[in-house]
C-alpha cells in the first residue's frame, strides 16, 4: 500500500474536525481580565476634566445670573429716572403758573392802588 502523505484516513480526519472544535471553543473561552495600569491615572484625569467643566458650567451660570440682575437694576434705575424726570416737570409748571399768578396778582394790586390815586 502506498503511504498518503495528506494522511487523510477516517480517524485522521476525526482527530482534525475535533482539533478545529476545540481551537472555537478556546476563542470563544472568556479571557482573564487585564487590569490597566493606568486606570488609576485615567480615573484622576476625568475626574479632573469633570471639575473644570462643573466649574466653567458654575461660572456661566453666575455670570449670567449677574447680568440679569444688572439688566434689572439698569430698568429700575430707567424707571426712577423717568419718574423724577416727570416730577421735575410738574415742578416746573407748577412754579411757573405760581410765578404768573403771582404776577398777575401783582399787576392787580398795583392797578388798585394807581386806581385810587387816580381818584384821590
Amino acid at each position: 500500500m502506498k503511504e498518503n502523505k495528506l494522511k487523510t484516513g477516517y480517524a485522521d480526519r476525526l482527530k482534525t474536525a475535533a482539533a478545529a472544535r476545540q481551537a472555537l471553543l478556546e476563542k470563544m473561552r472568556p479571557k482573564p481580565t487585564q487590569i490597566d495600569p493606568q486606570h488609576a491615572e485615567r480615573a484622576d484625569l476625568r475626574a479632573a476634566e469633570l471639575e473644570a467643566v462643573r466649574l466653567e458650567r458654575a461660572e456661566a451660570k453666575a455670570a449670567k445670573r449677574q447680568a440679569a440682575a444688572d439688566a434689572e437694576a439698569e430698568a429700575q434705575a430707567a424707571v426712577a429716572a423717568a419718574e423724577e424726570a416727570a416730577l421735575a416737570e410738574k415742578r416746573g409748571q407748577r412754579k411757573e403758573r405760581k410765578a404768573l399768578s403771582a404776577a398777575e396778582a401783582k399787576a392787580k394790586r398795583d392797578a388798585k392802588y394807581a386806581a385810587r390815586k387816580a381818584r384821590n
